[in-house]
């Protein structure tokens, strides 16, 4: 999930605010979604950059701001937020807002472990209500649970809440509303470790608590998933798989999408006779905004498969897994967390560096986190794959799309690491070295509503960038490319026809504002292959990786509206020793993916590094040293390739 910078209001007027808490995999954020839908809002806390996620539930005529704090296992903290949940709860620290109550998940498969968590909850003082969650599973795997036996040991309110449940739901919600009239308990639970062990075994005894067998059914796949050879090998085959589906699964809808841009192309040539709104439809929105959107099933089928493998619970094993790969970079599991958050976008990924409470591998794991492929950089991809490789082209019995996509993400993965590696052996920052720990779910299938709301999500702020940076951008591209007019008298002192509008729009393109930017920065990119039309959709990236596709898309619709896709494949120079010659030939191709797999192109990312490093120096030192990086290995890919074709 993206986060939005910016401040969230502390508490509105009359407004009962409640906060969530709960271990991980706790079903919290499960809890949170169902409560308040979509109806939320993602800010900073005042002072730091940890996400805070409000939402509000509707019980009748009255709401209630629920705040999804960080998940933890304990308010001992040992991370950035972890620190937040002690800081928010803590009655006597008042800077980020004290809320009225707080709702505890209490995991019924893991109960032992998650009082010890609400005990410490219980100190604060504050009106308390449980919510039990996963009661279904823990009757399904032969344990049992009394809730009301519970509820009257505690001295405190307990609400079960199965999966799927409306009436769970629908009492819970009206519990919200008497949050003042919760039950407190006589005596808060003890502090000391020892007795807050005999205080939970007491408890559960006297909820007649049976612990649940262990799930059959995950124990015999993780003997296999979790295996160190075929564990591994399991893997890497999902993730290859992972990057044929996106092309062979949506090619047709991405096709379908192109060829209705295609035809709303052909019908601004044939109906729009005004030159300057022919070229502002055709090529800053159908070309420019347009050939942007055609790749959006691409970034809808990414996030399903994400959400399918987080909803199963197989992405926690994946991060096991890994915890024996990243160690080799010095790095823990929980580092390949915030990585994987980075196949999203880099901004949350660096954002889930808070989970690690080694200031040092947080700072190493911040620095490489931009070199993991985000969904941004999915678009540039597709596109230069699709120049590189035919669509019927095949590895083997694969596609060979799909093998240069994998080939990629593993690349990026694989230098992120190294990168770590190198900033973490070199760094002056020290922190504690603590065991890894994460929660292994049960196997289960995926909820429809929650992998639902990850594509929306990601559908919508793909749109959302589209419809406002990218926009923006493509509209500033094409006044670039429109500038300036040339009158009837130059285009036929230059041997142009004014009445040959393909011709015109050529001409104006290659002699326009941004030509001369182009042209002006030639010498930085030119050993990479690229033209002036190139390094102005590089120049262009920086506000947003996708306007390297819009402004191609842009000069492709320019030279034929009616078929961009087709004239781009077979661009030529315009000028230079090698004009005439095909632009994008397989050295100049590569090296542009090499280039983009490595570049920092992206403003929002610097920003979020800068807030989360208090400083500009370490953003500027990830810049430069991945623009070096980008250059560096694009050249070496432009003249390996160009020597082996």
């Amino acid at each position: 999930m993206s986060a939005h910078c910016g401040s969230v209001a502390q508490k509105v007027t009359g407004e009962t605010r409640l906060a969530l808490v709960g271990s991980p995999n706790s079903g919290k954020s499960t809890l949170f979604n169902a409560l308040t839908g979509l109806r939320t809002k993602t800010g900073n806390y005042p002072g730091v950059t940890v996400a805070r996620y409000e939402g509000l539930a509707r019980v009748g005529e009255h709401e209630v701001l629920i705040e999804d704090l960080p998940g933890t296992y304990s308010l001992d903290p040992i991370s950035p937020d972890e620190q937040i949940v002690a800081d928010v709860l803590d009655p006597n620290n008042p800077e980020l807002g004290t809320p009225d109550g707080i709702l505890v998940t209490i995991d019924a498969t893991t109960a032992r472990r998650s009082l010890g968590l609400l005990a410490q909850v219980m100190q604060t003082g504050l009106p308390i209500c449980v919510v039990l969650t996963f009661r279904d599973e823990l009757a399904r795997r032969g344990g049992s649970l009394d809730v009301s036996a519970l509820r009257r040991a505690l001295g405190v309110p307990v609400v079960g809440v199965t999966s799927g449940s409306r009436n769970d739901l629908a009492r819970l919600r009206s519990t919200l509303l008497d949050w003042a009239a919760w039950e407190r308990p006589v005596v808060p639970p003890p502090t000391d470790p020892s007795q807050r062990r005999a205080w939970v075994e007491s408890l559960l005894q006297s909820a007649g608590y049976e612990v649940p067998e262990a799930d059959r059914r995950t124990r015999r796949i993780d003997a296999v998933l979790l295996h160190p050879l075929w564990g591994t090998l399991i893997f890497f085959a999902t993730m290859f798989a992972f990057f044929q589906i996106i092309f062979t699964v949506a090619a047709p809808m991405q096709d379908a999408v192109q060829s209705l841009f295609d035809w709303l192309g052909t019908l601004v040539t044939e109906y729009v006779s005004n030159p300057l709104l022919s070229g502002f439809l055709g090529n800053a929105l159908i070309g420019g905004v347009g050939g942007v959107l055609v790749f959006l099933p691409q970034i809808a089928l990414l996030f399903l498969m994400i959400s399918l493998l987080e909803g199963s619970g197989y992405l926690s094993r994946a991060a096991f897994l890994m915890d024996r790969i990243m160690a080799k970079a010095g790095l823990e599991g929980r580092a390949f967390v915030a990585l994987l958050s980075s196949l999203a976008c880099a901004i949350p990924g660096i954002m889930a560096t808070r989970s690690l409470p080694s200031a040092k591998d947080r700072f190493a794991t911040m620095m490489g986190a931009p070199l993991m492929t985000c969904s941004a950089r999915l678009t540039v991809y597709v596109l230069l794959t699709g120049l590189l490789v035919g669509p019927t082209s095949r590895v083997g019995p694969f596609g060979a799309q799909g093998v240069v996509m994998f080939g990629l993400y593993l690349v990026g993965a694989l230098s992120a690491m190294v990168t770590a590696w190198v900033f973490k052996r070199f760094s002056t920052r020290g922190g504690p070295v603590l065991p890894f720990y994460m929660e292994m779910p049960s196997y289960r299938l995926p909820r429809l509503r929650s992998v639902a709301d990850a594509i929306w999500s990601a559908c919508k702020g793909f749109l959302y960038k589209v419809g406002r940076i990218i926009l923006l951008a493509s509209i500033g591209l094409w006044l670039l490319l429109s500038l300036p007019m040339h009158s009837d008298a130059q285009l036929r002192s230059a041997g142009v026809d004014p009445a040959d509008r393909t011709a015109v729009s050529a001409y104006e393109v290659d002699h326009s504002y941004a030509a001369d930017i182009g042209h002006a920065v030639e010498p930085v990119f030119a050993p990479l292959g690229f033209d002036w039309r190139i390094n102005v959709g590089v120049l262009g990236s920086l506000s947003a990786r996708e306007v390297f596709v819009a402004t191609l898309g842009q000069v492709a619709a320019a030279q034929n509206p009616d078929q961009p896709a087709e004239t781009l494949k077979h661009m030529t120079y315009a000028d230079g020793p090698h004009q005439g010659h095909k632009l994008f030939t397989p050295a100049t191709t590569a090296a542009l993916l090499v280039f983009f797999l490595y570049a920092l192109q992206c403003m929002s990312t610097i920003g979020v590094m800068r807030r989360e490093t208090g400083s500009w120096r370490w953003p500027a030192v990830a810049f430069g040293y991945m623009f070096v990086l980008a250059w560096t290995m694009a050249f070496l890919t432009h003249t390996l390739v160009g020597l082996l074709a």
